[in-house]
């Protein structure tokens, strides 16, 4: 049951953040010093450690730990895809080729094993008994599920935007894109279905922010996951897609 303070659109500042994403930003700026990268990805690896600030520090992180799944799956998708493809990006390819020599880093990021890691943390997380377990034991279970995606997030997108260890063909990166859109897509289609909300978490929760009902809430939250896929995942998907017709031509 929720244990949050009363108001619900309040600033909380999530204490393991204070230091996890300082640290990033300090490994990210010795392996700058050491290897390079061009502006731009420094650029998009700014990006991506302001997405992840924006998502635990501000009230978007206090409304979805105790009153609106939205804005938690929100927080998801950006743990998940949004931060890690940008993170991605920031790595230059000295950068790559210094963690394809960590032992294990070829085997992890390979398309057979990131796309169901990814997918397996994806589904495993929002299964309702998991999801709401989490929620009520947040001390240990909440900081393992977003380190999760986080990772997954990280491994599912290296073989679509990096050359190293293994560089795939155009046509091999589309197809890796369309796949992970249509395995990944029935959980925000299937949470905007349901005919009743599917976490008791959210249910007990008081007050109804932005008067919206549990299920309204669901709907939201099920809705703007599959619309964000399929934007993001398509997008990806159809700029391998055209490099593949442009070798093919």
């Amino acid at each position: 049951m929720p244990t949050a303070a009363v108001n619900p659109y309040q600033w909380q500042l999530d204490v393991d953040t204070t230091v996890v994403i300082p640290a990033l930003v300090l490994l990210y700026l010795y392996a700058l010093g050491r290897h390079g990268a061009p502006r731009w990805r420094i650029w998009c690896f700014a990006g991506g450690v302001a997405l992840l600030a924006a998502n635990f520090w501000t009230p978007l992180h206090h409304l979805g730990l105790y009153y609106l799944l939205s804005a938690h799956l929100l927080g998801n998708v950006i743990l998940a895809e949004w931060a890690p493809l940008l993170v991605v990006l920031g790595v230059s390819r000295p950068m790559a080729e210094a963690l394809a020599r960590v032992p294990g880093w070829r085997f992890v990021t390979h398309p057979a094993v990131a796309l169901p890691l990814w997918l397996v943390d994806y589904f495993a997380w929002h299964v309702p008994p998991v999801y709401d377990y989490a929620l009520t034991h947040q001390q240990v279970l909440i900081h393992l599920e977003h380190a999760c995606y986080f990772v997954t997030g990280l491994l599912v997108w290296w073989p679509l935007l990096q050359d190293v260890p293994r560089r795939l063909p155009s046509g091999a990166r589309a197809a890796y894109a369309f796949a992970a859109f249509v395995l990944a897509a029935p959980l925000g289609l299937l949470l905007a279905l349901l005919p009743k909300p599917a976490y008791h978490y959210y249910v007990v929760a008081r007050p109804r922010v932005f008067g919206l009902s549990p299920l309204a809430d669901q709907e939201i939250a099920g809705v703007t996951m599959a619309t964000e896929q399929a934007i993001v995942l398509f997008v990806v998907f159809l700029y391998w897609f055209r490099r593949f017709l442009a070798e093919e031509a």
